[in-house]
């Protein structure tokens, strides 16, 4: 650039040239100060263009000190666009940039903040606060205000996260899980004895998740972007209510590697610590999967929300005495059975329902051919 026509802050009006560049025309650059006559528009842009091109490789040159820290090089003005839209390094270097060596230039940030304000994604929505909020509410005479603990607020942050970053989708079974509960009745007071400990049907409906996942390993997934990624281990959270009325989510590590006898020690245990708030932290993370009872607190089903960034949870309701038609070679007949609800929200992006809906009814077999002369 041999001339800067108009300083800094000052107003140009559109079409007009701001600069003057040298080229390698043979022509000498006119040095006068004398404005230059009003350029046809098709030159006018291009003289932008330079213009915008030289002052962007300009101030990568300068020296600005770095504000993101990335392994990859990000210009000053890229990066000065980025901090300003609230877009944070990881979520930077996923765009794909027109530059040479793939780098990131001024027009590809400025059309993704474009597109970005009109459809967020999923690493927008994670970048930003999440934090609920709140609108102004009229107060009225002998309401009392608690203010949420550390670990509500906490909470309410995950699930609105959750319900922004994947679209849930609910679908429900319900269980005949007689011989599950018959044989409960008959081996708990020896399984007690034996084992010390006290065996509920939580173990085993993790265990019937852990083969209804091998069987559909697509549920044991989580979502990066546009990438899939399949987990290999099998980690299932258990979702637990502490006295203090707030929620915490053990996760039993390798869950398929454990016998029914291992995940009802596991499940005892860690519920026992989650009550008394002397879990680890890697013992509440990692999980790939998630169980929640509702039958715990005398309800029949529930839509549970999607523990991110797994795309898959499964309630299950109260075991309640109900008539059913049984289908017996001699006619149908009507008797007394135990049945559940059981519901599996999941992530729409990934999970369809046929995939959601062959899940939750492979578990439901699972309960409902559960082996009633299983040994313990």
């Amino acid at each position: 650039m041999t001339k800067q026509l108009y300083k800094e802050d000052e107003v140009v009006q559109i079409g007009q040239a701001i600069a003057i560049i040298e080229t390698n025309a043979v022509d000498e650059v006119p040095t006068t100060t004398k404005k230059p006559e009003a350029p046809s528009i098709e030159k006018t842009t291009i003289e932008i263009e330079v213009a915008e091109e030289i002052v962007e490789k300009a101030i990568e040159t300068s020296a600005i000190p770095e504000v993101i820290s990335s392994s990859k090089f990000f210009s000053p003005l890229v990066r000065s666009i980025a901090q300003k839209e609230g877009i944070d390094t990881k979520e930077l270097e996923t765009i794909t940039g027109s530059g040479k060596d793939g780098r990131i230039t001024k027009k590809d940030i400025l059309e993704y903040v474009a597109n970005r304000k009109k459809t967020p994604s999923a690493a927008t929505i994670s970048s930003s606060s999440t934090a609920v909020k709140t609108v102004g509410i009229p107060s009225m005479e002998g309401d009392e205000i608690i203010e949420m603990d550390r670990m509500r607020k906490m909470i309410a942050n995950h699930m609105v996260l959750s319900k922004q970053v994947s679209p849930h989708v609910t679908s429900f079974v319900e269980a005949d899980v007689t011989n599950l509960v018959n044989w409960r009745n008959k081996v708990k007071d020896e399984f007690f004895k034996q084992e010390g400990e006290k065996i509920t049907f939580t173990p085993i409906f993790v265990d019937a998740i852990v083969k209804a996942i091998k069987d559909f390993p697509m549920i044991n997934i989580s979502v990066e972007g546009t990438n899939i990624i399949k987990r290999k281990h099998i980690n299932i959270g258990m979702a637990a209510a502490l006295p203090s009325g707030n929620l915490i989510v053990p996760v039993i590590k390798d869950a398929d590697q454990k016998n029914l006898i291992g995940l009802t020690k596991t499940v005892n245990d860690m519920a026992k610590r989650a009550r008394s708030n002397n879990l680890k932290p890697d013992e509440i993370s990692g999980g790939t999967f998630t169980l929640t009872n509702v039958g715990g607190f005398g309800n029949v089903m529930g839509t549970p929300i999607i523990n991110q960034p797994q795309v898959a949870i499964m309630a299950v309701g109260a075991i309640v005495k109900k008539p059913a038609v049984l289908e017996t070679e001699h006619g149908d007949v009507i008797a007394i059975r135990h049945k559940m609800f059981c519901s599996l929200s999941y992530d729409h992006r990934v999970v369809d329902g046929s995939l959601g809906g062959m899940f939750l009814k492979r578990f439901s077999d699972y309960l409902e051919g559960f082996d009633p002369a299983t040994s313990i």
